[in-house]
């Protein structure tokens, strides 16, 4: 058994010994109506002067530290108690658990305290009693009868990933009329894997205000503020279960790391992790609802052209609500309004001349078939140093937003990397980057086709990339994200190199030309999917 040493001792023994009775013990912090994990919670640690009346000492530690705990905590209460209490030792100790009895006489043998048992603790336990009532008396974060079917629902929502598909923008609308609630607007965040859930306005309203604060004051960390507290809606949001994964990105950790999170956000109440009875069935509903639209409809919201789609659903309520069984909602996308908040944030492109060519061929004898290509960033600094040694073809005026300007690199031989800069030079440069579904016929392979479309308007292939090649997806999240932070602008760099030490790293001695270009949607350049033909051409 560890004891105190022998300066300890000696300077425990110094300290005005009072005649009075100390009452120690440690217990869960948890109520014994609650239903959560004591463990998890930590146990409480109470030294109190039961002729005084005072708490001398108090420490909360985890459940699995060991008894050396309690006697740290009579140290402090020893030397330097709560106030109103003075330095003193006590003349007699009481505790109601035998084992730390024994223990507490082995440890404190030198100091003249009687160290006795007592099946109560009238003062201790009065306390605790008092810390289980505002431990009741606090409102949960989701009402009891309700957590455990939220939370199924929420995992359900994970395990169907509708930010694989969906856009900020793509917004879906839920018919619910009950509860006070009419319609609520789903916004599903994701896609760029950084912040995964779905808020559901109350209003269209809310959520374009809070569309155009943002990017009215998208560098203002207190303006980004006030407008998030001003959106009206219910939240769900995913975490990791355990703090220190920050870095890691939620969708590689298995679901038992997962941990959904609810909430509500208000103009005059602000952001709260807590829902009330109605919210909770609100969000039930708009939950269940919206997986069973992605189930039925997984297909066509994975298209590239947001669908015009609705359906209406049954939605069982849970046994509680006993007036109603169940209730009718109905999802519909929202094509317009996508529109609208994509016309808002600028992305796509505002110059009426660029995707409104007639389209006649797609040309893929540009990009030398051996090339080096990959889709990337040239940090604001590099930019600049690009500008001023390669042969330079602005765009227009670009906002430094985010973390550079996204480009588009390719990387050849250094006579094959100047005929590319000539052939676009000679068209009078390059116009837009754009990346178009396209399909084979053949083997139903979908592929997501890299084009450039030069001043002329003429288009060229620059790359095919696997709808489903992992890498690629996750390339393109980043590059949609640039694009959106840069208001649609990109570039493109050409490079030599390709069978030198820098190959697939060219440097900045091998880069030859940047082209400053626009980005282009599906939908801005409007050719369709373009279909694989048998002289394997794209046309």
């Amino acid at each position: 058994m560890t004891s105190f040493n022998r300066s300890t001792s000696r300077r425990l023994k110094k300290l005005t010994q009072i005649p009075s009775v100390w009452e120690g013990d440690r217990r869960p912090l948890s109520s014994p109506s609650q239903h959560s994990d004591s463990e998890a919670k930590g146990e409480c640690i109470l030294w109190v002067d039961y002729s005084q009346g005072v708490v001398r000492g108090m420490d909360v530690v985890a459940s699995d530290i060991g008894p050396e705990a309690i006697v740290r905590t009579l140290m402090q209460a020893m030397e330097h108690p709560q106030s109103p209490a003075r330095p003193a030792r006590p003349q007699r100790i009481v505790v109601k658990d035998r084992e730390i009895q024994f223990y507490l006489r082995g440890v404190l043998q030198d100091l003249d305290i009687a160290i006795d048992y007592a099946p109560e603790l009238p003062l201790i336990d009065e306390l605790f009693r008092g810390f289980a009532d505002i431990l009741d008396s606090q409102t949960p974060d989701l009402p009891p009868q309700y957590a455990q079917i939220l939370r199924e629902k929420a995992f359900a929502i994970w395990q169907a990933a509708p930010w694989e598909f969906l856009e900020e923008q793509q917004i879906l609308s839920i018919e619910i009329n009950k509860w006070d609630v009419g319609t609520l607007y789903a916004s599903v965040m994701g896609m760029l894997g950084m912040e995964y859930g779905i808020l559901f306005y109350r209003s269209e309203e809310s959520l374009k205000q809070f569309r155009a604060a943002v990017l009215r004051d998208e560098e203002s960390t207190e303006h980004l503020e006030e407008a998030f507290l001003k959106q009206d809606c219910l939240f769900l949001t995913f975490e990791s279960a355990d703090e220190t994964d920050e870095e890691d990105d939620l969708a590689d950790l298995p679901l038992s790391e997962i941990d959904p999170t609810f909430g509500n956000i208000h103009p005059l109440e602000g952001l709260r992790s807590v829902l009330y009875d109605e919210e909770a069935l609100v969000i039930l509903v708009a939950i269940e609802s919206l997986s069973r639209f992605i189930r039925d409809h997984r297909r066509q919201l994975h298209e590239d052209i947001f669908p015009t789609l609705s359906r209406r659903y049954r939605i069982s309520l849970p046994q509680s609500e006993e007036s109603t069984k169940s209730i009718a909602v109905t999802v519909s996308t929202m094509p317009q309004l996508a529109a609208e908040l994509e016309e808002m944030a600028g992305f796509g492109v505002d110059d009426p001349e660029i995707g409104n060519l007639d389209f006649q061929s797609l040309q893929d004898d540009l990009i030398p078939e051996d090339s080096f290509l990959s889709l990337g960033v040239v940090s604001w600094e590099m930019l600049e140093y690009l500008r001023k040694g390669v042969s330079y073809h602005p765009a227009g005026e670009i906002k430094q937003v985010g973390d550079g300007l996204p480009v588009i690199l390719i990387q050849t031989s250094r006579p094959k990397a100047k005929t590319v800069i000539e052939r676009i030079e000679t068209v009078g440069g390059l116009r837009a980057i754009c990346f178009n579904p396209g399909a084979d016929s053949f083997d139903g392979d979908r592929y997501d086709l890299g084009l450039l479309q030069t001043q002329n308007g003429e288009l060229f292939l620059f790359g095919e990339f696997l709808d489903e090649d992992p890498i690629h997806v996750e390339a393109r999240k980043k590059w949609n994200q640039r694009c959106k932070n840069t208001k649609g602008y990109c570039g493109l760099i050409i490079a030599k190199g390709l069978t030198g030490a820098s190959r697939g790293n060219p440097q900045l001695r091998d880069m030859m030309a940047l082209f400053e270009a626009r980005s282009l949607s599906p939908k801005d350049l409007g050719i369709g999917t373009l279909q694989l033909m048998p002289q394997l051409k794209f046309e």
